[in-house]
């Protein structure tokens, strides 16, 4: 006969312990994602995500954590909620990175759910838009070569090598090459939110409905009403207002804008635009943008008007330009009409920029932009 085992009876009666932590998927901030600094040092950054399952309970908490080579936090208690499955949240971190980014949800004080984004910065995000030359148009795709500067097109980020998400064109832009800049200078990764369209007049970008006596080269983007007038179609307005909007409030430093060439000295006269209309047109632009975003983002005009040697620019449309920073609408950007000779494309004889032209076309905005971000 075979001995019979038995268990002892505490054990029998004892149940089984399971060790079992949810899932967390972190739905934001997205890999590779940047957020505005809120002052110096500091920054806000948006959690949100889901739970394989739901973790209820008084005593429920989300703290989160980054960690970098050189320096990691420790866990912040983050301000937001746990509701059935969803988790959403704020926590104030250390600008810098690349980070690691690690949330936990706890219960009773005991670890139940993590989850991670291996890449989260927090520095600088700047919005780029206007015409061929604040997009990707020039000669050379760019590359940058810090590594820190990463590009949203509306969905998801990635390092910010040419061509920039949501612009046109699939050539080079000088956004690399100034973010670079900005992130040897600050020491905090970069963020460009592009949206430039080649060959665009000022007065494509106008709010579906405003109105303008003359139509600009190209119309696709507007229309003649039957008083003989035209109006904007409103769609460049409309994605560049979505565009911004996808930062969040107070979610980007400024805009710079790069545009004029398509309003300077058209070859038919009457497509041309004066400077004075230049102006009215880019004031309320500038001026219903920051309605609709809801709150007044700085702006850089640049001075923008050359097309090819002969042609180098537009005192009227450089005018209606310059008077926008005197009235204090908006900020001075560089004087892009100077570059010329070997920084443009074909060997001088086109209207975007070359290889070299696109890092001195960089180093020209650095140039009025950093001095003005110390200061904020």
């Amino acid at each position: 006969m075979k001995p019979t085992l038995t268990l002892p009876t505490a054990l029998l009666l004892a149940p089984l312990a399971v060790c079992h932590a949810a899932e967390l998927t972190l739905t934001s901030p997205l890999d590779y994602a940047v957020m505005q600094r809120s002052r110096p040092g500091k920054g806000w950054v948006r959690i949100a995500g889901e739970l394989s399952e739901g973790v209820a309970g008084a005593d429920v908490s989300i703290e989160a954590r980054l960690v970098g080579e050189q320096q990691e936090t420790e866990w912040l208690r983050a301000g937001g909620s746990v509701s059935g499955r969803k988790v959403s949240g704020t926590v104030e971190a250390p600008a810098g990175g690349w980070y690691k980014l690690e949330v936990r949800v706890s219960r009773g004080g005991k670890e139940a759910a993590l989850g991670t984004v291996a890449h989260v910065g927090i520095g600088e995000v700047f919005v780029i838009a206007g015409q061929s030359n604040s997009a990707n148009h020039g000669e050379e795709r760019q590359t940058t070569k810090s590594r820190r500067v990463a590009a949203f097109d509306g969905k998801e980020w990635r390092i910010a090598d040419d061509p920039q998400p949501g612009a046109s064109g699939g050539g080079g832009s000088f956004a690399p090459a100034f973010a670079d800049a900005v992130v040897e200078n600050e020491n905090v990764p970069v963020g460009i939110i592009a949206c430039g369209i080649g060959a665009t007049s000022v007065r494509e970008w106008l709010p579906k409905g405003a109105t303008f006596p003359n139509p600009p080269t190209l119309v696709s983007r507007v229309e003649q009403l039957p008083t003989g007038q035209w109006t904007s179609k409103g769609e460049a307005y409309e994605a560049f207002i979505a565009r911004m909007k996808s930062a969040g409030l107070q979610g980007f430093r400024a805009v710079l804008w790069h545009q004029g060439e398509s309003d300077a000295n058209q070859k038919d006269a009457t497509r041309t635009l004066p400077g004075k209309l230049y102006r009215e047109y880019l004031k309320k632009i500038i001026r219903e943008s920051r309605r609709a975003i809801g709150w007044n983002a700085p702006w850089f005009v640049a001075q923008a008007s050359y097309h090819a040697p002969g042609d180098e620019g537009s005192d009227d449309i450089r005018a209606g330009q310059a008077s926008l920073w005197k009235d204090g609408i908006a900020l001075e950007g560089p004087d892009s009409d100077a570059l010329k000779g070997k920084l443009r494309e074909r060997d001088g004889s086109g209207v975007h920029f070359s290889d070299e032209g696109l890092r001195v076309h960089a180093a020209k905005w650095a140039e009025k932009v950093l001095p003005w971000l110390h200061a904020q």
